[in-house]
């Protein structure tokens, strides 16, 4: 497939690319700044941009089978980042008629698991409110995939580590694997590539952990 990633010198913008490349698909890995992308590879090509419009990236995303995002804000002060950045991924997607958009978003903002015990719920509530600000731009970002006329998914991961790819982790559509408390970066990059052909996960938040 010809995939094109965002935010693709984040933590799992760069697992996306480097998974993308292994399983020999061609990759357009969309960046601010080139030097910050280690990875390389005779499928990929990397696009400088600042993302400041659509029409600016057009050409990174025509022709695309899907297209990728793991923007978003790396803290309190970045919050409002993700959907201002999505919108503009939709609009040259839309201009383009590219339809497949898959993006991280944040397990918080999807439903509470309906078996977690009162730790679990504990933590998640003060999770929440600490970074209430960052939650709210990550619903702001699905808000505009709903209102888009793009085949979109968006991935709710939980709290992320720096490990191995392992393959083992648990999905729910619509909703969240119980007792999910963690899981690494590379494994949500497999798991978002492995929903790009899944028609079950269109339209829909998908819960991925451990």
């Amino acid at each position: 497939m010809k995939l094109t990633v965002f935010g693709a010198t984040g933590g799992i913008g760069r697992e996306l690319v480097r998974h993308a490349l292994v399983a020999g698909h061609e990759v357009t890995a969309v960046v601010r700044d080139p030097a910050r992308l280690a990875v390389t590879g005779d499928r990929l090509e990397v696009v400088r941009s600042g993302l400041s419009g659509s029409e600016e990236l057009r050409p990174a995303v025509r022709g695309r089978d899907a297209v990728l995002s793991g923007l978003g804000a790396r803290s309190r002060r970045d919050a409002g980042v993700a959907t201002r950045l999505t919108r503009t991924v939709l609009g040259a997607m839309e201009a383009e008629g590219v339809r497949r958009l898959l993006v991280v978003s944040a397990a918080p903002v999807g439903p509470a698991p309906a078996h977690d015990g009162p730790l679990d719920r504990a933590v998640r509530r003060l999770v929440s409110a600490v970074l209430k600000d960052v939650y709210a731009d990550l619903r702001g970002m699905e808000a505009e995939l709903a209102r888009s006329g793009t085949d979109w998914t968006s991935v709710r991961p939980p709290r992320l580590q720096d490990k191995p790819l392992t393959g083992h982790y648990r999905t729910v559509v619509g909703g969240f694997p119980p007792r999910g408390r963690f899981i690494g970066r590379a494994d949500v990059a497999h798991a978002m590539l492995a929903m790009i052909d899944a028609g079950e996960t269109l339209k829909q938040g998908v819960g991925v952990a451990y």
